[in-house]
């Protein structure tokens, strides 16, 4: 369930999926155009027991201590050191200043007596020129301090015609693969924060006692309705004389439960796009878009007709019967929402005068 309400979050945040994912590909191609290329040539040397050593011990004891990573990481040690670097550069007349960009790194590959020395810079040659250097100092500096362990070149580095960054194939697939996760991750707050206040604009529009709409949004509803349509606009209300006195002296948990069973009848009779308002404590609205008056007049009729019938709440073990009195208007040419307003109202009233002064407790149909 958790992961189909997620699948849902994600189909209606696509379009910051698909946004986030060309951004993301977009600032990797162009920091890909801007970055300066940086090239890497690496140097590898073996270190091994010198053989020129004259006694068989001195060879296995220089052996057996070669196994340990100690002294091969002392190794490493010298050959990324400062000082090689510096006299590296004394010996070519560099300065520090000349190999700004340029990075190195020294390591000892596993289980090996393999030292890799790694220059990165943006010139491939330059780059290859100093991890060789730097490797032939060390070479030098190693002899002269001990006799036992020679180190000598496994690979020399070579001039790369190839950039280790950026490559802008690759950073581009990564970045897509972020930018689909941030996109992803976006949609799903974005959906975990609307909700919340959707939920609470909800709740400013409703009447919490019947889930219709309050008479504040549906009098602002007609007014826009109003204003972006060209037909016809029916406006219709329900006056429920069964209500009076009934709904004070209903536990507020009944009273909300036969209030929203009158707002689920209204919806039975109604299209998809009609709105409903509780228009007051007795009374209810609706709101019939793009409706002439014969089809208005057509469900007003059914509206009452649905209310006629007795609603059984099982609380009270008794039919309430609501009494209904229905009139509705259709909107004249740039008629104002108020004017709708007042000539509904007069309407309904008619149409309670009527009937009480028929006797008929079925009221009928007022028509303007």
């Amino acid at each position: 369930m958790a992961i189909r309400l997620y699948f849902q979050m994600l189909q209606r945040g696509w379009w910051l999926i698909v946004s986030a994912a060309l951004a993301a590909v977009s600032i990797s191609l162009a920091l890909s155009y801007v970055t300066v290329p940086q090239y890497r040539a690496a140097a590898r040397l073996i270190i091994s027991p010198n053989s020129t050593l004259v006694g068989s011990t001195e060879i296995v004891r220089s052996l057996d201590t070669l196994d340990r990573q100690s002294t091969v990481s002392t190794y490493a040690e010298v050959l990324g050191s400062t000082r090689m670097f510096e006299e590296t550069l004394t010996a070519l007349k560099l300065k520090s200043s000349d190999l700004d960009g340029y990075t190195r790194s020294a390591v000892v590959l596993p289980s090996s007596s393999v030292l890799e020395l790694s220059i990165t810079g943006p010139n491939p040659e330059v780059a290859a020129q100093l991890a060789n250097a730097i490797s032939r100092q060390t070479i030098a500096y190693t002899r002269a301090m001990n006799q036992v362990y020679r180190v000598d070149f496994l690979d020399p580095a070579t001039i790369s015609s190839t950039p280790v960054s950026p490559q802008p194939l690759r950073d581009a697939s990564l970045a897509l693969v972020l930018g689909i996760v941030i996109g992803a991750v976006l949609a799903i707050l974005r959906e975990q924060i609307q909700t919340p206040i959707e939920a609470l604009r909800m709740r400013g529009q409703m009447d919490q006692a019947s889930s219709a709409f309050n008479r504040r949004f549906f009098q602002r509803d007609l007014e826009e309705t109003l204003a972006r349509s060209k037909g016809n606009i029916g406006l219709g209300l329900i006056h429920l004389e069964g209500l009076n006195g009934l709904v004070d002296s209903l536990p507020p948990r009944v009273s909300q439960k036969l209030l929203q069973n009158i707002t689920i009848k209204l919806r039975k009779e109604l299209r998809g796009n009609d709105r409903i308002g509780r228009w007051s404590e007795l009374q209810f609205a609706v709101l019939l878009p793009s409706t002439p008056l014969q089809a208005a007049e057509r469900t007003a009729e059914r509206i009452r007709l649905s209310l006629l019938e007795p609603i059984n709440l099982e609380q009270i073990n008794a039919p309430v019967y609501l009494e209904p009195f229905v009139a509705v208007i259709v909107s004249e040419e740039q008629e104002a929402p108020l004017s709708m307003i007042e000539r509904s109202e007069r309407a309904l009233e008619q149409a309670r005068q009527r009937h009480f002064a028929e006797g008929d407790r079925l009221s009928p149909l007022n028509r303007l």
